[in-house]
């Protein structure tokens, strides 16, 4: 009987070795779990001509953002399917290769057509998903529903008990909305498979955007011992923890946990993750009133300056305005900004200009130019979706929204935009803004 994957294609592999590492190798790709590298390394070294584990391989090294690595094991897929690779197997490296070299449009293209024709196909259905994946990173404003649609469209060819599909349909419901069913359903796909942080990752998700961060400290205070520092989620799911702290005001647990797990001498996590963590996490820390101590800022930046020095991956783009407006480094903002416009102007930034908007805005926000930190991004406000990441990551511009409206005497239009978040969900830090405003 020929070698099948973890949902039952088939593998070109005559080797039991190969075919067995390859089943576990991917398995611990899509639970974001340690060891995933050392299990397809030993795939690769039973059967060195097996295509479909260089091309796991290369997509591990593209999510360390080893982009040398990851090009050459890509390139080296690519070859070997050719030689000996089934249909499905040519058209899952070309995916995987699109995608490890930048071309992410076309990279999305393949997968979707590719998930169509072989819908089990998990690794490849995974590369739009998430919070980073090809259609959060695609410039759209329609993301949160292309994933629910996508999971949808190909639930049907996934089991009940499949905890890599569950989590990701509970997860891409929760952030387009539909927060308590995605919760019952990322909770199934964790309860199938606890040793997943992907599945840990969207449960958290789904209790704050739900009101309940207090359950998502519990959570997470309780399953991420066992999840070892390698694990590149450990750092961003503490984050999530440290913010349900800051949520509640205590300050000092929330430094206490980035000081342990988040900050970039602490995390092995992927850059893209430290940047926006760190920048996040301490510019929330500041402009919820409480002390950034100057080193952790300084800290953050000479860990940034190592990457996204170039400007056109919008996610990391607003976090390294961030970074530098922290530091009053306008010149650093606007060369960044103009940029950004640059590309926009080309059409070959996708999210379009809310991305140089929202940098500009970071800086008048840092100046106290609350007025025109309003002026910057009320008009864009809407599009801030194009950016990106998660609901809970993007929540930080809304915030630098409200706090300017706040203190630049906006008061009217600052408890519209509160009464806007209360209908979406409680929290703790809106009671005490609208408190501040009554008074």
């Amino acid at each position: 009987m020929a070698h099948q994957d973890s949902r039952g294609l088939p593998l070109s592999t005559t080797s039991d070795i190969a075919a067995a590492r390859y089943r576990e190798g991917v398995d611990l790709l899509l639970s974001a779990w340690p060891g995933a590298a050392e299990v397809l390394d030993a795939a690769i070294a039973a059967d060195p001509d097996f295509a479909l584990a260089h091309a796991a391989r290369a997509r591990l090294h593209a999510m360390r953002a080893e982009a040398a690595q990851a090009k050459a094991l890509a390139a080296t897929a690519q070859e070997k399917v050719l030689a000996r690779g089934t249909e499905r197997e040519r058209s899952h490296v070309a995916a995987v290769a699109l995608a490890v070299n930048g071309r992410s449009a076309e990279a999305l293209d393949a997968a979707l057509a590719h998930a169509d024709t072989w819908p089990r196909d998990a690794l490849i259905l995974s590369l739009p998903l998430g919070a980073f994946g090809l259609f959060a990173f695609s410039g759209m404003a329609d993301h949160d529903q292309a994933r629910v649609d996508l999971c949808e469209r190909h639930a049907g060819h996934y089991e009940a008990d499949d905890w890599w599909f569950q989590t990701y349909l509970g997860w891409s419901h929760a952030e387009n909305g539909n927060v308590v069913h995605g919760r019952a359903l990322a909770e199934r796909g964790f309860g199938l498979r606890r040793q997943n942080a992907n599945a840990a990752h969207a449960v958290s998700h789904a209790m704050y955007e739900g009101g309940a961060a207090g359950e998502a400290e519990a959570l997470i205070e309780d399953w991420l011992p066992g999840y070892d520092r390698s694990g590149i989620l450990h750092g961003h799911i503490a984050w999530h923890s440290a913010l349900g702290a800051l949520e509640r005001g205590d300050a000092e647990r929330a430094l206490a946990i980035y000081a342990a797990k988040i900050q970039p001498s602490a995390t092995l996590g992927m850059p893209v993750n430290v940047v926006s963590d760190t920048a996040s996490f301490l510019w929330r820390l500041g402009a919820y009133g409480h002390t950034v101590p100057a080193r952790l800022w300084e800290e953050a930046r000479a860990y940034s300056g190592r990457y996204f020095q170039s400007a056109g991956f919008a996610f990391a783009d607003v976090h390294m305005a961030i970074l530098a407006a922290a530091g009053d480094d306008g010149a650093a903002v606007e060369q960044r900004a103009e940029a950004l416009m640059a590309l926009v102007e080309r059409g070959a930034l996708p999210a379009g200009p809310v991305v140089p908007a929202v940098c500009r805005a970071a800086l008048a926000f840092a100046r106290e130019d609350y007025a025109g930190c309003v002026r910057l991004l009320e008009p864009a406000a809407h599009e801030v979706v194009r950016i990106g990441g998660s609901g809970a990551q993007r929540e930080m511009v809304e915030d630098m929204l409200l706090l300017s409206l706040m203190r630049s005497g906006e008061v009217a239009k600052a408890h519209a935009l509160l009464d806007r978040r209360l209908h979406r969900r409680p929290s703790g830090r809106d009671a005490r803004w609208r408190a501040q405003l009554a008074a």
